[in-house]
């Protein structure tokens, strides 16, 4: 029998309104948001490569509040919908 895959099941696009870095964003609850960075996203973003510039290593770089901001946006516009899974 054959199963379906659904890791990646609720994750939609969503672009940083800062610098268009595109990642895919999934909202479990309310309190749980799954953000999944490509390496041309992290290349992308203009919070990460300020920090990198100034000796920070991306690993340690806990998030982007210019994506952030985005996220919540795309949820309060209805572009991005708590999962049913």
């Amino acid at each position: 029998m054959r199963h379906i895959d659904d890791r990646h099941a609720g994750f939609r696009r969503v672009a940083c309104d800062r610098c268009a870095a595109a990642v895919l964003v999934a909202k479990f609850s309310p309190q749980h948001t799954s953000v999944q960075w490509t390496p041309q996203a992290v290349q992308a973003c203009a919070e990460f490569s300020a920090r990198v510039a100034a000796g920070e290593r991306t690993a340690l770089i806990n998030g982007c509040a210019s994506l952030h901001a985005s996220i919540s946006a795309a949820i309060r516009d209805g572009r991005l919908d708590v999962a049913q899974l």
